[in-house]
């Protein structure tokens, strides 16, 4: 069975933003894409212009979303394969069944405005947190260029080539998965890899870096490179047309990932899977790279 890239749709300009995303990708990856638009009757539904709406109504507004994006779509992408469903099914369960079979899953978040990142929906969350397929989250307006290269200080240009993809990668306990999604991405896009890890001296210096001796955090440093560098040997090898950056920062690894994908044109993280049914099973560091990357951000998990 051929996998799709599926992109959830519910007319926000998120979302639209996150289905021309997809369109991209699966162009890149030569899959077709397939629109999900899910939605379900509630008793009491209010349509745009604020007054009460019946389930006639709203089933036909409801039916215009996947209908009017995938004509536009179309237009942009004529070689494309695309599909549309409306599936008449809670949001959440509805897009972790369709991601199943995906390659996948494409979902808008809500933007900020002036204040850079994420206001992650409590559909997006529950997606992530429970998704076995790789997600990834776009804002609104989110356009082609700004996943390029600025050309001589303007906007992004293909010309230029894409900035770069960043991987926030644990030493302690490194994924093939995400490692792998990163790396292929990377290669797809032409686009340059940083792989980041952050770490802390040792205890004995607190959380302070002024408090390590200049020499020693060099040395500590380039060991943490070297163990960096080693364990990213069998990905370039297998990968040997993908330009790697081994980005080795002290702090805290959220802050520090946060910033180091700020001029990305993806950040890739992990997200451990679980058996327990307590927590919302996105780690602290994905949770927060959620709310603050400017970047669109690719969940991958993980065993």
């Amino acid at each position: 069975m051929i996998r799709t890239v599926v992109a959830g749709l519910d007319g926000s300009p998120e979302s639209l933003a996150a289905a021309d995303w997809a369109a991209r990708e699966a162009t890149s990856r030569g899959l077709p894409l397939r629109l999900v638009h899910a939605w379900a009757w509630q008793p009491y539904n209010y349509d745009p212009s604020g007054s009460l709406a019946d389930a006639d109504a709203t089933e036909h507004w409801a039916e215009r979303i996947p209908r009017e994006a995938s004509a536009t779509l179309r237009r942009r992408y004529p070689r494309l394969p695309i599909t549309a469903d409306q599936i008449g099914a809670p949001a959440v369960p509805a897009l972790l069944s369709a991601a199943e079979d995906a390659e996948l899953l494409v979902l808008g978040s809500r933007g900020l405005g002036t204040v850079a990142g994420f206001a992650i929906g409590s559909v997006a969350l529950a997606v992530v947190a429970a998704a076995t397929r790789p997600v990834v989250l776009l804002r609104a307006g989110e356009l082609a260029t700004d996943e390029w290269q600025p050309d001589e200080g303007s906007e992004g240009s293909r010309n230029s080539g894409y900035r770069d993809v960043v991987l926030g990668l644990d030493l302690e306990r490194p994924s093939d998965a995400v490692t792998a999604f990163a790396f292929g991405t990377a290669s797809r896009r032409t686009a340059a890899l940083r792989v980041v890890h952050s770490w802390y001296p040792p205890a004995i210096y607190g959380y302070a870096p002024v408090a390590v001796p200049a020499d020693l955090g060099v040395e500590l440093a380039a060991n943490v490179r070297d163990a960096l560098t080693q364990t990213l040997l069998p990905w370039q090898e297998k990968f040997p047309d993908v330009e790697v950056t081994a980005d080795v920062r002290m702090g805290g690894a959220a802050a520090v990932l946060i910033e180091a994908a700020s001029d990305a044109s993806l950040l890739v993280v992990g997200r451990r899977t679980r058996g327990s049914s307590i927590g919302s099973h996105i780690g602290s560091v994905t949770h927060a790279a959620m709310h603050h990357a400017k970047a669109p951000i690719a969940v991958v998990p993980h065993d």
